[in-house]
């Protein structure tokens, strides 16, 4: 799966102000940074499974073996400076 298509099917599916996907190297380990309103109020768990649920085919089928998850509202992307 390609970068371009997860930051995609992210910014589809989860109401976003920044998604930045990365290679982590080998084209299946992958970080992706998401942030979003929705996050608000939300624990940190919950916030990942929103994120991953919407990648549960490839990575049941080792498309994405290795899919990290940041996740942040705006305003704690926004107090990172």
């Amino acid at each position: 799966m390609q970068l371009l298509e997860i930051k995609e099917r992210i910014e589809s599916n989860i109401p976003t102000t920044f998604v930045d996907v990365i290679d982590l190297g080998g084209g299946d380990h992958i970080r992706a940074i998401v942030v979003s309103a929705a996050f608000q109020g939300l624990p940190l768990i919950k916030q990942h499974k929103m994120v991953l649920d919407l990648f549960v085919e490839e990575i049941n089928s080792n498309d994405v073996h290795a899919l990290t998850v940041k996740t942040m509202t705006p305003e704690q992307f926004a107090a990172l400076g």
